[in-house]
């Protein structure tokens, strides 16, 4: 039985007291929040409630912590509970840069504690079903692959507004969207160019869009805006695209709905005939014969984001291994870096020999 004390218990600390409740071998003993009344409406029967972080890592029933605090007290709160010898799992982003995260693993070894960080978004449906038509290579040689987020409501909430707290999209849905790139393309990181922007907001980043290169010749954008605007069905959501050489692949929404689209023969050179269209003459973007475009169904991936803890769970146990590693997420944090570098020199930076 995996005890569990979760710190910090706003809206994350309460989604983990749920999948703690719906993981069999796991128990929460204690959380922890400087506003108690953030408390009141804990569901585990008995829980043992702190007001002070350090009162919780004194508890000899728990075992493992889920620090969700700001993000700029996650190194802090990371030696502190590793010095209590408890195993770790740290809410994203795990630190602010790629120093304090060396610090965080350099601690943690030290201390002999597990550690690893809550990237539970490798489980997303819609992430899973684009990612396994890649790795099932459907769309033959891919070239492009473009992961979209768009909101309607622009404005950041909390703390999230303020730089010093580490507040903005890139550290909070930038570093997720980064983790599934990384994780779905097996090459090297050659270069990335990114513009990061701050449309609404005063402080911190609303917007971004980030072009990796890979070894492999693939090319990843990433591409989101609070406030992005649209009237398309599902369009405040997760896109995908996926381009091949076979065929391409489109995904709309978290819950997908999409298609792979291929074509039943290919041209072997452009068409003598002209075509008249609107926008004036064209040989190759007119129209097409009726019967060169097929469609596929998405084969829908079954997952589910409680997979990270029963990964975490049976890791424990010795049954696999940990999902997370770190060096993944060391080089999700180089990345960033490299996105917040090039964005302020506005030029492409490269990975000499790839990263």
């Amino acid at each position: 039985m995996i005890k569990f004390g979760i710190i910090g218990f706003g809206y994350m600390g309460h989604k983990h007291e749920l999948k703690i409740e719906q993981t069999e071998d796991m128990e929460l003993v204690g959380i922890c929040d400087i506003d108690e009344s953030r408390m009141d409406d804990a569901s585990t029967p008995g829980v043992i409630k702190y007001t002070d972080a350090d009162r919780l890592l004194e508890n000899k029933d728990i075992d493992t912590v889920l620090i969700v605090v700001e993000n700029h007290k996650h190194r802090e709160m990371v030696e502190k509970a590793a010095k209590a010898g408890k195993n770790i799992i740290c809410e994203k982003p795990v630190a602010l840069n790629v120093k304090e995260f060396d610090e965080m693993v350099q601690i943690c070894r030290e201390c002999g504690v597990d550690f690893t960080i809550h990237h539970q978004r490798r489980y997303d449906r819609d992430y899973r079903t684009m990612k396994s038509i890649y790795d099932q290579n459907k769309l033959g040689n891919v070239y492009t692959i473009q992961s979209m987020l768009y909101g309607i409501n622009g404005n950041m909430h909390d703390w999230h507004v303020y730089k010093k707290y580490g507040g903005g999209m890139l550290y909070d849905w930038g570093v997720h969207l980064i983790d599934q790139i990384l994780w779905m393309v097996p090459s090297k990181v050659e270069s990335v160019y990114a513009q990061v922007r701050n449309v609404i907001n005063f402080e911190v980043d609303d917007y971004f869009k980030v072009d990796i290169k890979f070894q492999n010749n693939v090319r990843a954008e990433i591409e989101l805006g609070t406030y992005f605007l649209g009237d398309k069905e599902n369009w405040f959501e997760h896109h995908w695209f996926i381009g091949g050489d076979k065929g391409s692949a489109y995904s709309d929404g978290f819950l997908p709905k999409g298609k792979i689209v291929k074509t039943t023969r290919l041209l072997t050179n452009v068409p003598g005939k002209t075509t008249m269209t609107f926008a004036g003459p064209t040989r190759s973007f007119g129209q097409i014969d009726k019967d060169i475009l097929i469609t596929e169904d998405l084969q829908i991936a079954d997952n589910d984001q409680i997979e990270f803890f029963e990964n975490y769970r049976d890791a424990r146990e010795g049954k696999t291994e940990f999902i997370i590693k770190l060096p993944e997420i060391r080089r999700v944090m180089q990345v960033l870096e490299a996105i917040w570098k090039s964005s302020e020199k506005n030029e492409v930076i490269k990975f000499d020999g790839g990263l």
